[in-house]
């Protein structure tokens, strides 16, 4: 028996000298830039874990850590099954479909910062699209908590959800047609098919999915910040808003240390 020739792997040398150098060095030069108090590139002073001692007692931290992590869980319910629902409606189109995936995917090309912008624009009681609709309905939008948290959540939904729906059919549609018929032949049910066969079959793409969006929405910035920069009164004021404003106020030792633990988190998750 010829033993197996494994030298194909080296090809994937230089991909991996690329990966460390621009994401291995910048996490280790982070995690070490947490140990000092940072003045300047030249003025660099240890001072161990307090910064993480200090964060990690803050309040504050613990707060906007429970607000991160009750946005990405409601990210996850909403955004999973209704980007399940909109596959398996796209799965009885056959090849038109094609045509449903490429909307669903178009919000993910428009950049980030516009987003916000977009929206806010839209809901203008005045001159928005959706404005005049929303008020007619009795919906008058004020800024308040629960406000700002159902249109960051419509924002990234409506950003996010073509990712859900391009991996769900793409498992989806690599189910084979025997399952289906066999199925139908046993007179299986709607919901019997979709827990028995679909589901198990699609469950690898649904981890990517999960991880993607988990990290995704944990560390949302950009919508935050650009619709109400963390308010009214801290009511989305997520991780990503502290570590911002430590980065603006050139706190970057703390700012390190934050992000280290942040980093962190996402794989205890």
């Amino acid at each position: 028996m010829r033993p197996q020739d494994n030298r194909a792997w080296l090809l994937l040398a230089p991909a991996v000298m690329l990966l460390g150098v621009v994401g291995a060095l910048p996490l280790l030069a982070v995690f070490n830039y947490g140990f000092h108090d940072i003045f300047t590139l030249s003025d660099v002073h240890w001072v161990g874990m307090e910064w993480f001692a200090e964060i990690l007692r803050s309040d504050r931290f613990l707060a906007s850590l429970g607000r991160s992590l009750l946005f990405s869980g409601l990210v996850l319910a909403i955004q999973v099954p209704l980007g399940i629902a909109v596959a398996l409606l796209l799965l009885t189109y056959g090849r038109g479909a094609v045509w449903g995936l490429m909307l669903c995917a178009l919000p993910l090309v428009v950049p980030w910062n516009m987003i916000p912008m977009l929206w806010l624009g839209l809901i203008q009681p005045e001159t928005g699209l959706l404005g005049p609709s929303l008020a007619a309905i009795g919906f008058d939008y004020k800024f308040t908590g629960w406000h700002t948290w159902v249109l960051i959540l419509t924002v990234d939904t409506w950003h996010w959800l073509g990712l859900v729906v391009v991996l769900a059919y793409a498992g989806l549609s690599a189910i084979p047609p025997a399952y289906r018929q066999a199925a139908a032949i046993d007179g299986a049910t709607r919901w019997a098919v979709f827990r028995h066969i679909e589901l198990p079959r699609i469950g690898g793409a649904l981890a990517i999915v999960f991880l993607l969006r988990f990290v995704d929405s944990f560390m949302i910035y950009t919508e935050a910040f650009a619709i109400n920069a963390g308010g009214p009164q801290d009511a989305t004021r997520f991780l990503s808003i502290e570590l911002g404003e430590e980065i603006k106020g050139f706190s970057y030792g703390q700012a390190a240390a934050r992000a280290t633990l942040y980093f962190l988190i996402v794989p205890l998750r």
